[in-house]
């Protein structure tokens, strides 16, 4: 299975969140999955094709050719796609997963997150969507998502399309064991 991993490019984080992220790899590896991800060579998305490497697991980064410059990407082995414009490269990660995961990032984690949840309420994919819930690093969110559908702003549908787990041994039995959703739509 390809699986897709949004998360922090930033080294500014607490180490529990990189070794965290580098544990999900290496067992990722271990179980036979691959991994997809922006190619970053920092912070957790760094961590997670540290982990994978270092089991032999099978990596595929997907980087707009803005960002090959030095320090940018992971430098480790790797399928490297390059495109023209960040949205290609979110499309090629989806179309190249087959499942996702986000881990705690900063704005292009949740933007990449926005996309395949909206994607998946309107039916244009069935598979899992996991949030990592390191440290409860993602109780705002959680909170807010919760908010805008005791508001109507949404269905409480969109927050049973997703799931969020705090151990690497959960998320990969809950992946090992989806069964995806084709073409069903979610109210909202």
């Amino acid at each position: 299975m390809n699986i897709c991993v949004y998360g922090a490019s930033s080294n500014d984080i607490d180490n529990s969140y990189i070794e965290a992220v580098e544990k999900l790899g290496k067992m990722m590896a271990q179980r036979g999955h691959s991994l997809v991800f922006g190619a970053g060579g920092r912070g957790l998305m760094g961590a997670a094709a540290r982990g994978m490497s270092t089991k032999g697991g099978h990596i595929i980064g997907v980087t707009p050719a803005f960002f090959d410059v030095d320090g940018i990407l992971y430098e480790g082995d790797m399928e490297l796609i390059k495109t023209n414009t960040m949205r290609e490269r979110k499309q090629i990660m989806e179309e190249r997963s087959d499942a996702f995961i986000m881990v705690p990032g900063g704005v292009g984690t949740y933007e990449e997150f926005f996309e395949i949840l909206t994607l998946k309420q309107l039916g244009r994919h069935g598979k899992a969507i996991i949030i990592y819930n390191i440290n409860n690093f993602f109780a705002p969110l959680l909170s807010m998502m919760k908010e805008t559908s005791d508001k109507g702003f949404m269905s409480p549908q969109t927050n049973e399309i997703y799931v969020v787990l705090n151990d690497q041994t959960e998320i990969l039995d809950y992946l090992d064991n989806y069964k995806p959703e084709i073409g069903r739509v979610f109210k909202f």
